[in-house]
């Protein structure tokens, strides 16, 4: 499985920080924002942050994660990760930007790998 990037996730707290926090990544990244809701949460992917505002209960599982892996391939990630002893925890699924898999590593760490919608 290679590996092709990382996203970093950020919960904002504040619902009404979103528009504001958006446009400072904009700026800072020098790319447009990709928005988009799932499941009673706003996300707003900006370069390799990804933004996401919405209801406690959600955030707090979204907290958990800490990191989304760009893979090119998430069913070739999915058999690599339960080879060398990860729980598959959730997917493949398909997502708005691609199908994922949100996995446990051995050491208690969760993490999200994503491939990119062909």
């Amino acid at each position: 499985m290679e590996i092709l990037g990382a996203t970093l996730r950020i919960c904002l707290d504040d619902p009404e920080s979103m528009d504001r926090s958006v446009l400072f990544y904009e700026r800072l990244t020098g790319s447009r924002a990709l928005r988009f809701e799932r499941g009673g949460v706003s996300v707003a992917a900006v370069g390799c942050f990804l933004l996401m505002s919405g209801p406690e209960a959600e955030l707090a599982v979204l907290r958990k994660v800490m990191a989304t892996i760009a893979v090119e391939d998430v069913d070739a990630a999915h058999a690599t990760l339960s080879e060398v002893g990860a729980q598959v925890l959730a997917g493949p699924v398909e997502t708005p930007v691609g199908r994922n898999v949100i996995a446990v590593h051995p050491d208690g760490s969760v993490f999200e790998y994503v491939d990119r919608k062909r």
